[in-house]
């Protein structure tokens, strides 16, 4: 009996063990990624890291890449003596052809993952409203959110504030980050005297770090 409930427990401790989020890369220091835009008077700087393989995706627990998503990661350093608030910032993907992408919601990957439309309220004529509830985010996706998202959206002084934000690039062909910039707007000091003038971070820098590491 002992032997069983200690196979039973093994069992158990490896199949959460096997839903549990392996860690993300190190956070560098915001200079060492490629793609990066410094404001030298506001005293802010903004990296991003595309992870555009499964490869370097690969400690997500969903196949965004696989399922068209681009897991991007943002990189926040305040080296000024304010703090700065992200509550009504903009963190846009613009694509070297077309109109800006917001990052996508969580709901937004479920629906695209589990191929589920929301749905509200309908009404038939003759037949009382029937109001259905849209189907919850899944676990794998909200957890994600969870341990690899904002998990502030405060930039203390002096400090470096981080987070992955996925955007949907499944209709912007072979090559979607040639050409293509990450635009950050409406980032503000926590007394609302000042709005730091946008930054546009281009993905070529990335590409052309990726040619480099090949050669």
């Amino acid at each position: 009996m002992q032997l069983r409930t200690f196979a039973t427990a093994v069992l158990l401790v490896c199949s959460l063990s096997a839903h549990a989020a392996k860690k993300a890369p190190p956070l560098q220091d915001v200079l060492q990624y490629p793609a990066n835009d410094t404001h030298a008077q506001e005293k802010v700087t903004i990296a991003v890291d595309p992870y555009d393989t499964r490869a370097r995706a690969d400690f997500f627990r969903i196949d965004y890449v696989g399922h068209g998503f681009l897991p991007v990661r943002v990189i926040i350093r305040n080296d000024s003596d304010k703090a700065l608030s992200l509550d009504d910032a903009r963190i846009q993907l613009v694509p070297a052809h077309g109109e800006r992408i917001p990052a996508a919601l969580p709901s937004e990957i479920n629906r695209r993952v589990f191929r589920i439309k929301d749905v509200g309220a309908k009404h038939i004529p003759g037949v009382p409203i029937i109001t259905y509830h849209k189907t919850p985010v899944d676990k794998k996706i909200a957890d994600d959110d969870k341990d690899f998202g904002f998990r502030s959206t405060t930039v203390e002084p002096h400090s470096t504030l981080s987070g992955f934000l996925f955007y949907d690039i499944n209709d912007m062909g072979d090559a979607p980050l040639k050409g293509a910039e990450i635009y950050v707007r409406e980032i503000r000091t926590m007394d609302g005297k000042q709005r730091l003038f946008p930054f546009t971070i281009s993905l070529n820098k990335y590409l052309a770090s990726k040619d480099k590491e090949t050669k």
